[in-house]
């Protein structure tokens, strides 16, 4: 069995490594160079291999020292992740990653309120397309649109949709039935799971040529209709906001067939289901859209954990 190896030494390698510098390792430990100069040949003995090549240049890391390296970092990193998950002092940061459409028509209207529930939170938000790589460990969760992929995964459907035309309340008044649309200027959207051809089949009707606009985020194109630019076939939980204004209305919402469907989800490594933020931002998530918590989340969120005050002298 090889001897332990102390932590101090482990860091001291690390720090060495990184900066590829006994001095620059030093200076950052507040240590002198010859003591990291001596608790890396004190590692090299206990691990019994060549950690580093030294000449009259410096030094560079071995084949050991490189593999080494990168067992060491990612093990501070996720000692770091987890003095971040459970200290009191420091913000509890979570880091989303989102389908543009629904950051921009539903979560960024929100988390204003969200933040002022949790004022201790730090939100770091981006939208994209793609799905987060959670192997780099860059976000904590990812709302997505359309069915997740990957594995070891958790998976919190966001609800059902509803798809339906969508205009202003001047072009409405010109639509009366399913079968006065193709005279209209139909906003196309590329991107969408449900498009035109899925609309009209579902209604009986010939899918009349493409023309006029053509988007590929949902945004623009409830935008565009919001604008009276055309027909938007959009879910009426991204035009939320508009239709509550009354900037677009639903004029066959009664009387056509509409098209529902789970879009969006909410998706995060099982792994990191118990950090605090992430779990508070679920539940949170699901009181909003009214939706059920995945059952692998942990029954009662973490408390923190407080300093016990002493008790007042008698």
């Amino acid at each position: 069995m090889r001897p332990p190896v102390p932590l101090s030494a482990v860091r001291t390698f690390e720090a060495a490594a990184r900066r590829r510098s006994f001095k620059d390792a030093a200076s950052e430990l507040n240590l002198t160079a010859s003591a990291v100069s001596h608790a890396v040949r004190k590692l090299e003995q206990a691990l019994g291999v060549a950690l580093f090549e030294r000449d009259s240049h410096g030094i560079a890391l071995t084949a050991a020292g490189e593999a080494l390296l990168d067992h060491v970092s990612r093990a501070f990193e996720e000692m770091n992740r987890g003095f971040d998950l459970v200290a009191t002092r420091a913000p509890q940061l979570l880091r989303l990653h989102c389908a543009p459409s629904f950051a921009a028509q539903w979560l960024t209207p929100r988390l204003a309120r969200f933040m002022a529930s949790h004022p201790d939170f730090e939100v770091r938000l981006a939208a994209g397309m793609d799905y987060a790589r959670f192997i780099t460990d860059e976000f904590d969760a990812d709302i997505v649109y359309g069915p997740p992929r990957g594995e070891g995964l958790i998976v919190m459907p966001l609800g059902q949709e509803t798809v339906t035309p969508l205009c202003t309340p001047e072009r409405a008044r010109r639509i009366r039935e399913a079968a006065d649309l193709p005279g209209q200027p139909l906003i196309q959207s590329d991107n969408k799971l449900v498009r035109w051809p899925l609309w009209f089949e579902r209604n009986g009707l010939r899918v009349p040529p493409s023309a006029g606009l053509r988007f590929d985020r949902s945004f623009l194109a409830i935008t565009a209709a919001a604008d009276d630019l055309g027909i938007a076939l959009e879910s009426t939980l991204l035009a939320e906001r508009e239709l509550a204004s009354g900037r677009l209305v639903a004029p066959l919402a009664e009387r056509a067939s509409n098209v529902e469907y789970t879009g969006h989800y909410l998706v995060f490594p099982a792994l990191t289901r118990r950090r605090t933020p992430l779990c508070v931002f679920a539940r949170w998530l699901a009181a909003e859209l009214r939706v059920a918590l995945p059952p692998e989340l942990p029954p009662e969120m973490p408390q923190p954990v407080r300093a016990q005050q002493p008790e007042p002298a008698r």
